[in-house]
């Protein structure tokens, strides 16, 4: 572990590989587990917010879901996620013409529609990031459904830290980036990272 202001960063952020397949997964990410993405509370708003811009492209059952209960609920350990579908979809999840799946809250973001990109749970993913009071931690969460994006990070020889660049610098800023880059060159001169 290392520690950047109050973060705690794991070690296997900088010495696993990690590049999205989708063409391997198909977005399995957004239709499989037991619940859905965490949301920050200041996110709820925005959902909301972007709800209109995306509906036609969300499902009948996503659509009734969320007229039902929201765009997110508090699970059993009660964090805020997602509202799901049938106990898994993401209720923001659509489908293109090849069965992948994607969040069409990215996809109008990315057709300028929104300036909300998606939740921060969903962009910094596999990093999942965990609060705890005076300081938040960091840690690389392996899942099945990404075995694909390991192999092709390994392939390509991109740490996880680094495929999740963008979203670091959304959730800590560009000055705690710059920081955990340092911290990776120090490890590698150490050799505990290659």
């Amino acid at each position: 572990m290392v520690q950047i202001d109050d973060v705690v960063v794991a070690l296997d952020v900088f010495t696993e590989k990690f590049i999205c397949n989708l063409d391997a997964c198909k977005g399995e990410c957004c239709i499989e587990g037991d619940a859905g993405a965490p949301v920050e509370r200041d996110e709820v708003e925005q959902l909301e917010k972007v709800l209109p811009v995306v509906w036609d492209d969300l499902s009948p059952d996503a659509q009734a879901v969320i007229k039902k209960q929201g765009v997110c609920y508090e699970d059993r350990d009660g964090d805020l996620v997602t509202s799901i579908v049938n106990g898994k979809d993401c209720v923001f999840t659509c489908y293109d013409e090849k069965g992948y799946c994607f969040c069409a809250i990215e996809k109008a973001y990315r057709a300028g529609k929104v300036d909300f990109y998606k939740p921060v749970s969903c962009h910094l993913y596999p990093i999942r990031v965990g609060d705890y009071g005076p300081y938040k931690a960091v840690n690389y969460h392996r899942w099945s459904v990404c075995h694909a994006a390991t192999i092709l990070g390994k392939k390509e020889g991109v740490p996880v830290y680094k495929f999740l660049k963008e979203p670091l610098i959304r959730k800590f800023g560009q000055v705690w980036y710059d920081e955990l880059e340092s911290v990776a060159a120090e490890l590698k001169e150490q050799n505990m990272i290659s």
